[in-house]
């Protein structure tokens, strides 16, 4: 037993003290990210900033202008398929580079040309004209163009200008946005604004101030230790994340356990500590790593965890999304005649059918042989548009989603489906995000499988929303849950707020005495005081020889 104890404490002593400073850092990124502004630009932002839309007599229907671009999405597909050949990846849909069928297509004004921006099933992203159907890219003055349009629908009256920053290929501060790679950098003179626009598709995916920017790198970028992509590491990250947080978990539970063993309470007339203290620390910082330890450590804890599980260890957890093929196959062979072939309306019928509303975006989504146009508002509100055709309804109907499925499922087959008129605990909004981003009501498709797959969908588009099989739903509440504690009333504001900063009070004040008791820890490790030795005075002390023996 003594054994056990002694080393219960020795890994919690050096533990924390190589972990001190990590902690510290980590509970100070994570308070500045609770109160970032998300930078990258979410959908109701981007309609929000988009240009009029206004039809014009004689663009070009989609098949038009997805025909007459065949050779130079071709030759852009073999270029990135020798390109990714050379980083040993595989390309998308398994070479297939001809016959590739259209998942999505918008079409929408872009510096003031009109645009259709389609999406291959492989996951590709083309910006084709509508005019005479070739292949677009935003060139650096369409780039200035497009920031400039993005700030006239807002209420400033200032005088905007842009310049031309740099070309990027892998901005830092852009996550999981390599398909709508190269983006332009332009500065924009208000409080130091910046704006990154895709080349591919001439969209703004980020926009942000000095402010903002400044929160990023002291939050995101040091908390998701991101420096190490900085200095050619990014391979190792995860890994890095991975020891880190079970690591820290490891000092926080011996911790408890130490704290829960050292606490007197004084209950029941059992013995305390002298002068009635329940704890056996006098000195100040000794005394504070108890309290906020003891206090803080089960929720200090679960953010060490779930840190941790964040890396997926060992691959335990099933991946977020699902793979381009899986999309290929709900989706459904071929593109509808109506969705190729209509032709955009006049602005006054586009009018009439829209009553009148600012039109920033018109949408073709599509399942298998049936077809849904929207029409976007600049508020983001989705105007279904009715046509002719017996291939084109309001929304998608209860039949083809669940068979849109059982495409994607394969064997399997549905064992219930629900209409959710409300979010439930995997299917909700986060703070930043709408009934745009997470529209309602939704289609809850539960499969007949060992792992209970679950399906979000959403009738008005056919989107798939979300795919969870119980690995992911567990890890939603190991991770999300835990971490960001995003669940039921919790995570109402301004509840979630006033739980939040208490417990990160919490660990900032144990990372700061850990750094100060793990400093004084190591100097009487390694630099210890020599202990002064004093010498009694006697009074028949003979005198020491001066003898050269002696010298």
């Amino acid at each position: 037993m003594k054994s056990l104890n002694w080393l219960l404490y020795q890994i919690h002593r050096w533990v924390g003290v190589v972990l001190g400073l990590f902690m510290f850092f980590w509970f100070a990124t994570g308070l500045v990210i609770m109160y970032s502004t998300p930078t990258t630009q979410n959908r109701s932002q981007q309609l929000a900033h988009a240009e009029t839309l206004a039809p014009e007599f004689g663009w070009l229907s989609l098949g038009e202008a997805w025909d007459r671009s065949a050779e130079p999405r071709k030759a852009a597909a073999e270029h990135k398929a020798k390109t990714m050949a050379g980083t040993g990846k595989q390309p998308p849909g398994n070479g297939n580079i001809v016959t590739t069928d259209i998942a999505d297509a918008r079409l929408v004004r872009s510096a003031g040309e009109p645009l259709w921006l389609v999406e291959d099933a492989r996951g590709q992203y083309f910006a084709l004209s509508a005019l005479d159907g070739s292949v677009h890219k935003t060139s650096v003055d369409q780039a200035l163009k497009i920031a400039e349009n993005w700030f006239e629908n807002t209420d400033n009256t200032d005088i905007i200008k842009t310049s031309f920053l740099e070309t990027t290929t892998n901005p830092v501060i852009l996550r999981n946005q390599e398909a709508l790679s190269p983006f332009h950098r332009i500065a924009v003179n208000k409080e130091g604004g910046e704006l990154l626009i895709s080349e591919r598709t001439g969209e703004v995916l980020h926009a942000s101030t000095r402010t903002d920017r400044a929160f990023f790198w002291v939050g995101n970028w040091l908390h998701l230790l991101k420096p190490l992509e900085s200095i050619a590491l990014g391979k190792i990250r995860n890994d890095v994340q991975l020891w880190l947080g079970l690591s820290a978990a490891i000092a926080t539970l011996t911790g408890l356990i130490i704290g829960w063993l050292r606490w007197r309470p004084g209950l029941r007339g059992k013995p305390t500590y002298s002068q009635g203290r329940t704890q056996p620390y006098r000195e100040f910082w000794f005394k504070w790593h108890f309290w906020s330890g003891l206090i803080g450590g089960i929720v200090i804890l679960s953010w060490a965890t779930s840190g941790f599980v964040d890396t997926n260890p060992g691959k335990i957890f099933s991946q977020a999304n699902p793979g381009k093929e899986e999309i290929a196959r709900y989706l459904g062979k071929g593109v509808p005649d109506a969705m190729r072939n209509w032709q955009p309306a006049l602005p006054t019928m586009l009018a009439i059918a829209t009553d009148g509303a600012d039109i920033v975006e018109l949408g073709w989504r599509h399942l298998a042989g049936e077809a849904v146009l929207l029409a976007h508002t600049r508020d983001g509100q989705r105007l279904p548009q009715t046509l002719i055709d017996t291939t084109t309804t309001q929304q998608f109907s209860e039949t083809s989603l669940l068979a849109a499925v059982e495409r994607m499922a394969g064997k399997t087959t549905v064992e219930s489906q629900t209409v959710l008129n409300d979010y439930d605990s995997y299917y909700y909004p986060r703070h930043h995000q709408s009934l745009i981003e997470k529209p309602l009501p939704v289609l809850l498709v539960k499969m007949a499988d060992d792992t209970g797959t679950l399906f979000y969908l959403d009738p008005q588009d056919g989107r798939l929303l979300a795919k969870l099989d119980r690995s992911r739903r567990v890890f939603r509440w190991l991770y999300s849950g835990l971490h960001h504690w995003d669940f039921g009333w919790l995570y109402q504001r301004p509840l979630w707020d006033a739980w939040m900063l208490i417990w990160v009070s919490f660990g900032l004040v144990l990372g700061a005495s850990s750094l100060v008791v793990g400093w004084r820890r190591l100097k009487q490790t390694f630099f210890p005081k020599k202990r002064a030795v004093r010498i009694k005075k006697t009074e028949n002390r003979k005198p020491v020889p001066t003898s050269p023996r002696y010298l």
